[in-house]
């Protein structure tokens, strides 16, 4: 239930020894009405619902806890005036001309006095009025916890997450020059080539074999059987006899034929001899086997030795009506396409299909993590390339940064809805109407954290912030 008001609240949040909320004594000098009245009844019914639970009452535990609380707010009060301290002191050097890293320390505690101040009231603001003001939309957990979420998430929606706004504010940071005068530098395109590396590496280390296998081989097999493939051979072929290119292929298989056969004459003789009739005399076996060598040979070496040989004529008529059949004849090309099916559906071909990820996975690892590899290299040479041409071309400056603004766009677009009710939906399932002081005792020292940590943390993003707008120029 919503209260009206900080003493209400801070009478409401204290109670008699901090055990919880005070219950009001009923009018006149405290006796109970025997037959109280419809508003009694109302007054009593909104005391209980502010009643706490058992469970959440504020014990001596808690409070021990509260006095922990206490001493790590003095530590980040603490922090916040050592910084300011820092600030004042480097603010002052600088003026007086010490040096320029005065500059950067000055950036880095006036970031860190940022950050505790931003800490402390975000702190403060969730459990009471920070400095005892009323200030709307403070005192947030006993106040308007539903209220928050939903005001949070328009106010993100709003201001953060609109198209107009995110547009502007990239194109105004000029990021396609920066991003290129940085990626010239050597070092820069090192370091990135580097993180590329291991980014890559990482990812096909998550990836698990199996999967990948499965789909690249599934990929594979429905590609090959969409594509018919005889008209493309067809072609090749036609353009291959065409050029006179097969001719080496034939003039490679004769001088090996010859050759073969030189050293497997009595190989080639027996085999014609056992293919003989039973009723003939061997003699006669053998002089038909030594002559059917012979002619073989003779004939296999005319090929060899005689570029216009008749058979080579009939070769190359040969493939050119092979050639124009798989362009044009029906049944050829059928016949084509049952002998690519039968070959891509034997186990054989699909694990060759399969195993092929792995061969590619460990070649790009093994390129990713050598310095020296042509990957690295290429990739290198290419974000040098790309930095020198986005640090002087307008134009492909304008086209990167169109890029970049289409895509922040689209997402703060289309996700807005997604990202505002995340914040809504968490601020309302809190259940902390009559436990805040508890919530504090629980985790107010880790709140507390939260500040030293914004000083700290607002400190070195001040510093980063002021080294890298100097080391981009701005």
């Amino acid at each position: 239930m919503e209260r009206t008001g900080p003493e209400r609240t801070e009478r409401e949040r204290t109670g008699p020894e901090g055990t919880g909320p005070e219950r009001p004594a009923h009018a006149g000098g405290g006796r109970a009405d025997a037959n109280p009245s419809a508003q009694d009844r109302s007054a009593g019914d909104a005391v209980r619902a502010r009643t706490p639970l058992p469970s959440f009452a504020f014990t001596e535990a808690d409070a021990d806890k509260m006095r922990g609380v206490r001493r790590m707010k003095m530590t980040a009060t603490g922090a916040l005036l050592f910084v300011a301290l820092i600030f004042v002191l480097a603010t002052w050097g600088k003026n007086a001309g010490l040096g320029g890293w005065t500059g950067y320390v000055a950036a880095a505690a006036e970031a860190g006095m940022v950050g505790a101040l931003a800490d402390w009231f975000a702190v403060t603001a969730l459990f009471r009025y920070p400095l005892g003001l009323p200030i709307p939309h403070t005192a947030i957990i006993p106040n308007k916890k539903d209220q928050l979420g939903t005001t949070l998430g328009s106010f993100v929606g709003e201001n953060f997450l609109s198209g107009d706004v995110v547009r502007a504010r990239l194109h105004a940071l000029g990021i396609g020059g920066r991003l290129g005068a940085w990626l010239a530098e050597p070092a820069h395109a090192d370091r990135v080539t580097a993180e590329l590396s291991t980014a890559l590496r990482g990812a096909l280390t998550v990836l698990r074999d199996s999967d990948v296998q499965a789909v690249v081989g599934e990929a594979i097999t429905r590609r090959a059987d969409s594509a018919e493939i005889a008209p493309g051979i067809g072609k090749t072929l036609d353009k291959v006899v065409a050029d006179g290119a097969h001719h080496r292929a034939v003039d490679l298989i004769c001088a090996r034929a010859a050759d073969w056969l030189v050293l497997h004459a009595d190989s080639v003789m027996v085999a014609v001899e056992g293919g003989a009739p039973g009723w003939t005399p061997r003699f006669v076996d053998k002089k038909v086997g030594e002559r059917v060598y012979k002619e073989l040979l003779r004939f296999v070496t005319e090929m060899r030795d005689m570029p216009a040989h008749p058979a080579r004529g009939a070769i190359d008529r040969f493939l050119t009506d092979f050639a124009a059949d798989l362009q044009s004849d029906t049944d050829t090309r059928a016949r084509v396409e049952r002998m690519k099916s039968d070959l891509l559906s034997r186990s054989e071909v699909q694990d060759v299909i399969a195993s092929a990820w792995a061969s590619v996975r460990t070649m790009i690892i093994s390129a990713a993590e050598d310095d020296r590899s042509e990957l690295r290299l290429r990739a290198r040479a290419s974000l040098l390339s790309l930095g020198s041409r986005l640090a002087t071309d307008s134009r492909l400056q304008a086209k990167v940064e169109g890029w970049l603004e289409d895509a922040a766009v689209y997402v703060v677009t289309t996700y807005r809805a997604e990202i505002t009710s995340l914040i809504s939906e968490t601020v309302a399932s809190w259940d902390a109407e009559h436990t805040s002081r508890k919530i504090e005792a629980h985790i107010g020292r880790d709140l507390q954290f939260i500040r030293i940590n914004g000083t700290v943390v607002g400190a070195l993003a001040g510093l980063l912030i002021y080294t890298v707008a100097h080391a981009l120029g701005a």
